[in-house]
């Protein structure tokens, strides 16, 4: 990809325009960045696998219900965070995107949605949020009020209102918890009525892996974020923090794994595949210390970085059922 073919990437308004139902619904659906689902889908997949190797039963119906509950509030968030972005100047002055990864869906900039459309969008994807989340608090109790609170919260919290979580440096910590701890320690808990210190350290690789999407993402945005007073992790610590952090992060994925590993929370073969994404996470810091000047780099580590969390989530989930069907860790 050419650098001015970067610049000027973004999606196709005639494709996406018209009045038609199913256009209508082509639109919203896209307008959502559904290439980030996995991001919301895999760790109720784990916490799941997870509840089911500590219950030893697994009901569908509730797994459905948390992982459209999940998704929703993903769904909601990224169209948010755009209007957000979008009200900031950041998006629309963001000249060195790697779309469709970095610089926001640009619904609005190129007049596919107004603000207006985008804002109600993602406060209706939060209100199904909040119905499947009723369902659920119906059927399990009071206590999934909690987890579905600081979902909802911390996903208006990172982009919009007084405190921009994304614009104060707690942009990781917020989408690790609200992607990592909370679906996975709360689809754990609805499968299995437990909520312990095991299903909370369970979370942390898948934590740290979605963490690390939103830093590298940010990475390219670094110029147009600085401009805007967006003061992300990469505008305030430059390329090289950037790409130590990005690494510690990855460390403390691995890590975590050693350690349930070394409890026997989990099976010994759990750090085989987490080394070879260490290998990975490597390679991919390198073209964060580059940052935006190699792009073909930067677009290969960025890929790679959500590689790392499809391939750490699933291995996960293959862990937990592995100890469910075929024996304990």
């Amino acid at each position: 990809m050419s650098s001015d073919t970067a610049r000027v990437a973004g999606p196709d308004a005639e494709k996406l325009g018209g009045d038609s139902a199913a256009q209508t619904l082509k639109r919203l659906f896209h307008a959502t960045r559904p290439k980030f689902f996995p991001a919301s889908v895999l760790p109720v997949l784990a916490g799941s696998a997870w509840g089911l190797h500590v219950a030893g039963q697994f009901d569908f119906a509730v797994f459905l219900l948390a992982l459209v509950a999940t998704v929703c509030v993903h769904a909601g968030a990224n169209v948010l965070n755009d209007v957000g972005d979008d009200a900031g100047g950041t998006d629309r002055q963001n000249e060195d995107r790697i779309y469709p990864y970095t610089g926001g869906s640009r619904f609005i900039q190129a007049g596919i949605m107004s603000s207006t459309g985008m804002a109600r969008l993602g406060t209706t994807l939060l209100a199904f949020a909040a119905l499947a989340g009723l369902m659920l608090l119906l059927v399990k109790g009071a206590m999934i009020l909690w987890f579905g609170l600081a979902g909802v919260v911390l996903a208006v919290l990172y982009s919009l209102g007084p405190v921009r979580l994304s614009s104060i440096g707690l942009g990781e910590l917020a989408v690790g918890i609200a992607f990592g701890v909370l679906p996975v320690t709360g689809a754990a808990w609805l499968q299995s009525g437990v909520l312990d210190l095991q299903a909370v350290l369970f979370s942390v690789p898948i934590s740290a892996w979605v963490a690390a999407i939103l830093l590298i993402n940010e990475v390219p945005d670094i110029d147009a974020d600085g401009a805007t007073g967006k003061r992300t992790l990469p505008v305030r610590l430059g390329l090289g923090g950037t790409a130590a952090l990005y690494l510690g992060i990855q460390l403390l994925a691995f890590a975590a794994i050693v350690w349930q590993t070394l409890a026997g929370s989990l099976p010994l073969a759990a750090p085989l595949l987490p080394i070879v994404l260490m290998i990975m996470a490597v390679r991919a810091s390198g073209a964060v210390l580059r940052g935006a000047g190699d792009r073909e780099g930067l677009t290969g580590a960025i890929e790679g970085t959500l590689a790392i969390h499809t391939l750490g989530s699933v291995w996960l989930v293959g862990l937990a059922l592995y100890m469910t069907f075929w024996g304990a860790a």
